[in-house]
Order: C-alpha cells, then structure tokens, then sequence
C-alpha cells in the first residue's frame, strides 16, 4: 500500500527532542557510542535546516553554555545570569572580568564563518600555521578528528583549554558541512574528560555530542518559535527603529535597553528602547532575563 503523498506547503514537522532511542540508550560499546552520537548529530542538522531559525541566536545561546562549562570546570563561582551581566551590560572603554572574558571569547570564536584569519583573530596566541594545520587535521567521522584535534592543540598549548575546545568545535563544524562553529564540545566536556586521550577522549566526546545536540535541537525548535512571533509582531509596533531592534533580539542572547538599543546599531532614545522592551514583555514575544527591577536584560 503505498503512503499518502504530503503536499509540499505542509511537511512533517520535526521533533522537538531526540528520539528516546538516542537520547536515552546506554552504548555498550566505542562503535555504539559513535554511532549514537552520529545519530545525534544527524538529527540536529534537520533541525538546524529548518527556515526560520535564528542561528546566530542559537549560538550565541550556546557559546553562553559553552562558557559557563568552562568557569566551572576553572572552579570559579559565577553562572550564566552572571556571564550574561558582566558582557551585556558592559560599557564603552570598559573591561570585563575573568568569567565574562571566557563569555567573550566564545561569543567572538561563533560569531563569523570558520576561517584561519577568523579564528587567529579570535585566539591571537595560537600561529595562524598552527589554526591552518590543525583545520585540516584528522580523518575519519567528525567527533573522532575533533577530539584528535583537541589532543593536538592541548599538547601543544597545555593551558589553553578554551582555545583548544573552540579549535575542537570549529573542526567538528567543518566536518558535518557548516561553515559556522556550534559549541557542543565546549559546552559538555568535564574537567577529568579533558585530561582523557585516545579512545578514553573520543567516549567523552561522542557521550558530550550526543548530549549537547539533545539540547540544542530542543533550544532551536524553541528560539524558531519564538523567532517566528516576534517577526510576525514587529510591522505592528509604531516605534521608531523597531525592525533594527529586531533584528538585535534575533541575533543576541539578551539585550539591554539602555545600552544595545541605544546604541549605534539602533540609535533608539532610552525611553524608547525601555518601552519598546515592556510592549514587547506584555505581547509575550521576548521575555526579561535578569529578574531585576534595574539594569534589566532581555532576550527570546
């Protein structure tokens, strides 16, 4: 019998989480786990492919977990509502501290398509020889040649963590067909996993990818609907400079009125960007992040 044609304007919808068969197998073995992983991946690059979502938004969600991740494993106390202060809600000529520094620079490594130059500029204490060689290292299934390529920078630049984990993210991007870094990786692997090598190093990595993509096909099925709000309420809203503001929300992980729509790139009145920011809280499309009453943050 065969199956009912779908016409084309009405494709099945995709899932909002992994199936429980990926999501919630225990792998007996290093091919098990790999190919659960691979499965993860897969399932995640549908997702990705869909219209409408915010991938830059999507990222920069990610690089604030990826950060997080790595604040922790430094032992330091602050969080992501911390991250997110100490970055959002930094001024002009300002610095930020330690954390918000680790915030930054997973922010700048998702931002711009995967280069040498990109990634040199990004990380100015790794040669760009080095970023060119270690781009082009490895074969073999994506987790695997990201996790020799961590090998590889880690031997080389034995306290560069970060850096070697954005390298790591950045191959694994290269190897599943993007041109973009999404901090799995980054955002999954423990302190004790990235003293690991060899076959102990590729387990992590495939039980940190299979958990990282479980939660990022969940956050860009949410942030695609929430996107997909925010855009059908935005030609209603009379406020000057609203469709810049806009394109701000679908871009950054949180906003503050009083900085970000002030600023050049949207050039809107303080009064108008907080506002602004209240209408679109009461139209339910972007919500409040900081919980605060002052120095407020927003985001979808």
């Amino acid at each position: 019998m065969l199956s009912p044609r779908i016409p084309p304007e009405n494709p099945p919808s995709l899932p909002r989480r992994l199936p429980a068969w990926i999501a919630s197998a225990r792998p007996d073995t290093a091919e098990d786990a790999a190919f659960l992983a691979g499965a993860a991946l897969s399932a995640l690059q549908l997702v990705l492919a869909q219209p409408g979502v915010p991938h830059a938004l999507v990222r920069e969600r990610r690089a604030l977990g990826a950060a997080e991740a790595s604040v922790t494993r430094a032992g330091r106390p602050e969080r992501a509502a911390d991250l997110r202060d100490e970055v959002h809600l930094l001024r002009p000529g300002d610095q930020t501290g330690p954390a918000g520094a680790v915030f930054a620079l997973w922010r700048q490594a998702v931002a711009k398509p995967i280069s040498v130059g990109t990634l040199h500029k990004c990380l100015p204490g790794m040669a760009a020889p080095d970023i060119a060689t270690w781009l082009d290292a490895g074969q073999g299934a994506p987790v695997a040649r990201a996790c020799a390529v961590f090998e590889a920078v880690r031997t080389a630049h034995p306290r560069a963590e970060d850096a070697a984990l954005i390298l790591a993210d950045a191959v694994l991007a290269q190897a599943m067909g993007n041109n973009t870094i999404m901090p799995l990786l980054g955002a999954h692997l423990t302190a004790r996993d990235l003293r690991k090598s060899g076959a102990d190093l590729r387990g992590a990595g495939y039980a940190a990818v299979r958990k990282a993509a479980a939660e990022t096909l969940t956050l860009s099925q949410d942030l695609r609907d929430r996107a997909a709000k925010l855009r059908a309420i935005a030609p209603k809203l009379r406020a000057k400079r609203t469709a810049a503001a806009v394109d701000l929300f679908l871009t950054r992980d949180a906003v503050s009125p009083s900085l970000a729509l002030t600023g050049p790139e949207v050039g809107m009145s303080d009064r108008a960007a907080r506002r602004l920011c209240d209408r679109l809280v009461e139209l339910s499309v972007v919500r409040e992040l900081s919980g605060r009453d002052t120095f407020r943050l927003y985001g979808l």
